[in-house]
C-alpha cells in the first residue's frame, strides 16, 4: 500500500485556513474575550474580592475558544513546517538516522486511509467543541417565544422583531476606585456582551407584523399583539427586523437544535477523554504494581479486580448514581472507577513477560531502584496494549454517556449533552425526527470514529499487521 503523502498534508491547509475563517467571523467575539481575560488577570492580582463578585462561569467558555481558536493554527504551522523540512531532508538524503519505533509506527497509520480519515472527523469534533460559544448560532438555553420557534423543521427562516429592550438587564453599577473601577467597569461590559453573543438587542420572533400609524401589529401562532414603534430598536421603522434560520430545526421549547448539539459535543467528548485518561492510567499503575511486585500485591490487586469485572459495570453505575446524586463528576469519576480493570490486566500480564527479559534483569543486577526500573523500562513497553485500549475505549464510554442521560441519569437539563437531547425528542420521534436524529448521527459517528482510530493503531503498532500492509 503506497502512502498518501499529500493528504496529511492538505487536511493540514485546510484546517488552518478553517481557523482562520472563524477568527475573521468572529473577530469581534475573540477581541473581547481576550480583552476581558486581561481585565480579568489584571483583576486577580489587583483585587481578587472584586473579580470574584463579577466573575462568571460562562466567560471561561469563551477565553478557552478564543485561546484554542488561536493556538490550534499555530500548532499547525508549526507542524506543517517541520513535516515539510523534513520531507525536503528525506527527499534530498541527508536523514540518515534510523528510524524510531514511534516513527515507523506514525508512518503505518499515516498508510491506513480510513483511519486516517476517522483521525480528521474527530479532529473536527474536537475543534467544535473547543470553539462552541464562537460558532454556535444562538445560546442552548434560549427558549424565547416558544409559540413560533417550537418544533420548526430543519432550515425554517424565521423573521424577528428588534427591540430596544436590551438582551439582558444592565449590571449593577459596581462601586470602586482608580484603576481597579476601570478593569471592573470594563469586564462586566465584556461579560455582558459575550454573553449576548454581541447582540445587545431583544428579538421577538413573529409569524408576520405590519407596521401602521405608529403601531407594530405582530402574530405570535394564533395571537395578535400590538406595541408602539418607539419600543423597537429603530423606532423610525426602517428595518424593524432581522431573519434567523434554524439550520437544524428547533425543539419544544423553540431552542436550536445545532446550537444545543455543538454544546452538547463538549459534554460528550470530554467526559469520553477525562474517563478513558483516568481509567487507563489508574488500570496501569495498578497493572505494573501487580505484575512486578507479585506476591500478596499482585494476590490482593487481582482479586479486587475480579470481583469488579465480575460485578454487573451498569449495575454499580446506577447505584452510585442513585446514591450520590448524579454531576457530570460524578459521572466522571464513575465510569473511570469502574473500567480500569482490563487495562490492569492487559499491563499485567505485559509485566510478567517484561520482567523476565534480559534489560530488566540487568537493570535489576546494577542496582537500579523500583520506581526507576518501572518508569524507565516498563511503563515505556506496556504503552502499546494501553494506546490501543484508550482509542478502543473512548467510544464505548461516550456511549455510556449517552445511555445514562437517555435514560435522565447523566447530565441533567437544561445542560446539553447528546444523550439527553435524544431524550427531549423521543416522545414526538414521529412528528418531529430532527430532535433525537442529530446527536444521534453525532454519537453513531464520533464511536464509529474511534473504533476506526483504534483498529488502525492497533495495526500500526503491530509489527505483523505493518508487516501485510
Amino acid at each position: 500500500m503506497k502512502r498518501n503523502r499529500k493528504g496529511p498534508g492538505l487536511f493540514l491547509f485546510f484546517s488552518f485556513l478553517a481557523y482562520l475563517f472563524v477568527i475573521l467571523l468572529q473577530w469581534d467575539l475573540v477581541l473581547i474575550s481576550f480583552r476581558s481575560l486581561a481585565a480579568a488577570a489584571i483583576l486577580l492580582l489587583t483585587a481578587p474580592a472584586t473579580l470574584h463578585d463579577i466573575f462568571s462561569i460562562e466567560i471561561v467558555e469563551f477565553w478557552a475558544a478564543a485561546i484554542a481558536v488561536v493556538a490550534i493554527p499555530l500548532v499547525l504551522l508549526t507542524i506543517s513546517v517541520k513535516s515539510g523540512k523534513r520531507a525536503s531532508m528525506k527527499t534530498a538524503g541527508h536523514e540518515t538516522e534510523a528510524s524510531s519505533l514511534g516513527s515507523i509506527s506514525l508512518q503505518a497509520f499515516m498508510q491506513n486511509v480510513i483511519a486516517q480519515s476517522a483521525a480528521a472527523v474527530v479532529f473536527v469534533l474536537y475543534s467544535v467543541a473547543f470553539l462552541a460559544p464562537l460558532l454556535a448560532p444562538f445560546s442552548p438555553y434560549d427558549q424565547q417565544d416558544f409559540l413560533v420557534t417550537a418544533y420548526k423543521p430543519p432550515f425554517t427562516r424565521l423573521e424577528a422583531l428588534v427591540l430596544a429592550q436590551p438582551k439582558i438587564q444592565a449590571l449593577e453599577a459596581y462601586t470602586a476606585s482608580g484603576a481597579t473601577a476601570k478593569q471592573a467597569y470594563s469586564l462586566i461590559s465584556d461579560l455582558r456582551t459575550l454573553k449576548t453573543r454581541n447582540e445587545p438587542h431583544s428579538l421577538r420572533f413573529t409569524d408576520g407584523f405590519s407596521i401602521e400609524n405608529g403601531i407594530v401589529s405582530y402574530r405570535q401562532g394564533m395571537r395578535t399583539r400590538t406595541m408602539p414603534v418607539a419600543e423597537l430598536a429603530d423606532p423610525s421603522g426602517a428595518s424593524p427586523s432581522i431573519t434567523r434560520t434554524f439550520i437544524l430545526g428547533t425543539d419544544q421549547y423553540g431552542r436550536d437544535i445545532l446550537s444545543r448539539v455543538i454544546y452538547g459535543s463538549r459534554i460528550s467528548l470530554s467526559i469520553g477523554f477525562l474517563v478513558v485518561l483516568i481509567s487507563v492510567t489508574l488500570g496501569t499503575v495498578i497493572g505494573i504494581s501487580s505484575g512486578y511486585f507479585g506476591g500478596w500485591i499482585d494476590a490482593l490487586l487481582m482479586r479486587i479486580v475480579d470481583v469488579l469485572i465480575a460485578f454487573p459495570a451498569l449495575f454499580l453505575i446506577l447505584i452510585i448514581i442513585a446514591t450520590f446524586g448524579n454531576s457530570i463528576y460524578l459521572i466522571v469519576v464513575t465510569l473511570s472507577f469502574t473500567g480500569w480493570m482490563g487495562v490492569a490486566r492487559i499491563v499485567r500480564s505485559q509485566v510478567l513477560s517484561l520482567k523476565e527479559q534480559e534489560f530488566i534483569l540487568a537493570a535489576k543486577a546494577l542496582g537500579l531502584s523500583n520506581m526507576r526500573i518501572i518508569f524507565r523500562h516498563l511503563a515505556p513497553n506496556t504503552l502499546t496494549p494501553v494506546i490501543i485500549a484508550a482509542t478502543l475505549r473512548i467510544g464505548s464510554i461516550i456511549l455510556t454517556e449517552a445511555g445514562l442521560s437517555f435514560l435522565g441519569l447523566g447530565v441533567q437539563p437544561p445542560t446539553p449533552s447528546w444523550g439527553n437531547i435524544i431524550n427531549e425528542g423521543r416522545d414526538s420521534l414521529l412528528n418531529h425526527w430532527w430532535i433525537s436524529t442529530f446527536p444521534g448521527i453525532a454519537i453513531l459517528t464520533t464511536v464509529v470514529c474511534f473504533n476506526l482510530i483504534g483498529d488502525g493503531v492497533r495495526d500500526a503498532l503491530d509489527p505483523r499487521m505493518r508487516g501485510q500492509s
